[in-house]
C-alpha cells in the first residue's frame, strides 16, 4: 500500500441555517486516509456522514476548515478534484430510458474520454461487471443487482484515484450485496483505487475495511481496524448458566460478574482461554455451572459502547427508506 496521502481533512465543518438557528452538522473534524486504503465510515442517521462526503466530493462547501482530496483542495481547485474521484451514491443517477451502454459510453464522453478509449474501458466495465448480457436493455428493465453494478461502472468509468461509495448495497438481497462486493474488490485490487465507504451494514465494515472510523452528532469519534475497535472498547463477554437464581447470585459475587435471572455476563479481554478459568474458579467454591459460551464484540457492541444505542437497528431502518437525494456520479465542471 502506498504512503501516498488521497484526503486530508483539518477542521472541516457545516453549518446550516434552519428556523431555530444554526444547525453544525459537522463539527470541524480531522482525517487522513491514505492512497490504496478501504475505509468505512460508520455513523446513525444524521451524524454528519453524507454531509462530509458531500463536502469531500465537492458538491457542498464546508463553511470553515480544509481538505485536499487526490492532491487537490476542495475549495480552491474543485474541478480537479472532480475529474480524480468517483463517487457512487444510494440511488441511481442514470436514465431509465437508456440502454446501459450507451448511458456508458455517455458518462465516458463527459469525462473527457476520446471515443477509442471509451469503447473500450465500457465493453472492459462491461465484462468484469457481468453486464455485457444486459448491455442492450434499457436500465429501467434491469434488477436491483444489475443497476447497482452499473452505478459502480458510471462512477470509475475514468478510472479514478478515488471511489466514493455512499451505502452501495442498501437495499440489496444478501445474494446481490455479496456479488457486488466482489466485483468493486477485484476492481480494487486490479487498480489500486482507494475507497472511501459510507454503510449501515457493519458485517461489510467488519469483513472488508482495513480502517473504520465512527462520527456522531458532527463528530469522528473513533478510528482504528475493527479489530482494534473491538478489542478496545468492547471486548469479549462469558455467559454463564446455573441452575438455580441463587447460584447465579453467588457466581456474580465470585467472578465479579452482572447477573441476570440464572445466567452471570462477565467482561474479558479473551473470552475462549477465560472460559475455563471462570469455570475452574467456580469448581473450587462449589459452584456448579450448567452452560457457559463466550461471544465476541461486534462493531455495534462498539458503537453502543460509544454512544449508548445500537447502529444495526438504525441501519435496518434506515434501509427501508434510502435517500432520494444522492447523485451516482460527481460530474466535471
Amino acid at each position: 500500500m502506498s504512503t501516498e496521502t488521497m484526503i486530508t481533512a483539518r477542521g472541516l465543518r457545516k453549518t446550516f441555517t434552519a428556523k431555530g438557528g444554526p444547525v453544525d452538522a459537522v463539527r470541524g473534524i480531522d482525517l487522513d486516509v491514505d492512497s490504496g486504503e478501504l475505509v468505512a465510515f460508520l455513523g446513525p442517521n444524521g451524524a454528519g456522514k453524507s454531509t462530509t462526503l458531500r463536502m469531500l466530493t465537492t458538491l457542498l462547501p464546508p463553511t470553515s476548515g480544509e481538505a485536499q482530496v487526490a492532491g487537490y483542495s476542495i475549495a480552491r481547485e474543485p474541478g480537479e478534484v472532480r475529474r480524480r474521484i468517483g463517487y457512487v451514491g444510494q440511488r441511481s443517477s442514470a436514465s431509465n430510458s437508456q440502454r446501459v451502454r450507451d448511458e456508458l459510453r455517455s458518462q465516458g464522453a463527459f469525462y473527457g474520454l476520446g471515443r477509442h478509449e471509451t469503447r473500450d474501458r465500457v465493453e472492459d466495465l462491461l465484462d468484469s461487471l457481468e453486464l455485457a448480457s444486459v448491455a442492450t436493455r434499457q436500465i429501467q428493465s434491469l434488477s436491483g443487482g444489475q443497476r447497482r453494478r452499473l452505478d459502480i461502472a458510471l462512477g470509475i468509468i475514468h478510472s479514478p484515484a478515488l471511489l466514493f461509495l455512499d451505502e452501495p448495497s442498501t437495499g440489496l438481497d444478501p445474494h446481490s450485496r455479496a456479488n457486488l462486493w466482489q466485483h468493486i474488490l477485484e476492481l480494487r485490487e486490479r487498480t489500486g483505487t482507494t475507497i472511501f465507504l459510507t454503510t449501515h451494514y457493519l458485517d461489510e465494515a467488519d469483513q472488508l475495511a482495513e480502517r473504520v472510523m465512527v462520527m456522531d452528532n458532527g463528530e469522528i469519534i473513533a478510528d482504528g481496524t475493527a479489530t482494534e475497535l473491538k478489542h478496545e472498547l468492547a471486548g469479549d463477554t462469558v455467559t454463564v448458566g446455573f441452575r438455580t437464581v441463587d447460584d447465579a447470585h453467588a457466581a456474580a459475587a465470585q467472578v465479579d460478574g452482572v447477573q441476570n435471572g440464572t445466567e452471570v455476563t462477565i467482561a474479558s479481554d479473551a473470552g475462549e482461554r477465560a472460559v475455563p478459568q471462570l469455570l475452574r474458579q467456580l469448581d473450587s467454591t462449589g459452584i456448579l455451572a450448567v452452560s457457559a459460551e463466550y461471544r465476541r464484540p461486534t462493531l455495534d457492541d462498539v458503537f453502543l459502547s460509544l454512544t449508548g444505542r445500537s447502529l444495526r437497528e438504525e441501519g435496518a431502518a434506515h434501509s427501508k427508506a434510502p435517500d432520494a437525494t444522492s447523485q451516482t456520479a460527481v460530474p466535471t465542471p
